[in-house]
C-alpha cells in the first residue's frame, strides 16, 4: 500500500487519518484499529476552531466521498451503486425545490397546493430509499474489507483457567 497509494497529495490537516482511510479504500486495503495513548505536553491547547474547521472538514469528507465512487467504482471497476446514489442525490434536489415552493406559496398564499405536498413526499422517500441502497451496496461491495471475528480465546485469571470469545463491535 505505501507504493500504490499517491501520499503526496493527502490532507495535511486535521482531516488527514480521513484521507488516509478513503484512499486505502479505494485499493481494498485492510485497516485495523489500534489502541494508543496520546501523549500531550503540559499548557498544550488544540488548535481546532470549530466555526472554521468544521466546513473545511465537510467539504473535505464530501469530495473524499465523491472522489472515492468515481475511482473505486467508475475508473476502476464499475458498479451500479453509482446509479442509486446520482438518483438519491438527483431526487432529493428535487424535493428541496419542491420544499423550498411549497414554502413560499404558503408564505405568500396562506395555503399550499396539495400536489405540491404530495410531490415534496414522494421525491423525499424516493431519495432516502435511493440513498440507503447505494449505502447498503456499497457496504456489501466493501463487505470482503471487515476484519475476521476472532476466536475463543483461553485466558488465566488469578490461577482460573476461562474460555471466552471475543468479538469487534
Amino acid at each position: 500500500m505505501l507504493r500504490l497509494v499517491d501520499w503526496d497529495r493527502t490532507y495535511r490537516r486535521y482531516g488527514c487519518p480521513n484521507d488516509y482511510l478513503v484512499r486505502l479504500n479505494v485499493y481494498n486495503a485492510r485497516v485495523a484499529d489500534v489502541p494508543v495513548r496520546p501523549v500531550y505536553g503540559i499548557g498544550e491547547r488544540s488548535g481546532i476552531r470549530l466555526v472554521h474547521d468544521i466546513p473545511r472538514m465537510s467539504w473535505l469528507l464530501l469530495s473524499l466521498f465523491l472522489w472515492r465512487l468515481a475511482q473505486k467504482y467508475v475508473v476502476r471497476d464499475f458498479h451500479p451503486l453509482v446509479f442509486f446514489y446520482s438518483a438519491g442525490f438527483l431526487s432529493g434536489c428535487i424535493g428541496f425545490g419542491l420544499g423550498l415552493r411549497l414554502i413560499v406559496l404558503w408564505a405568500m398564499r396562506g395555503f399550499a397546493p396539495q400536489t405540491t405536498a404530495l410531490a415534496l413526499a414522494f421525491f423525499s422517500l424516493i431519495s432516502a430509499q435511493f440513498t440507503m441502497f447505494a449505502m447498503w451496496f456499497d457496504m456489501e461491495a466493501n463487505k470482503h474489507l471487515r476484519p475476521p471475528p476472532r476466536k475463543a480465546v483461553s485466558k488465566v485469571v488469578l490461577g482460573v483457567k476461562s474460555e471466552h470469545k471475543t468479538s469487534h463491535t
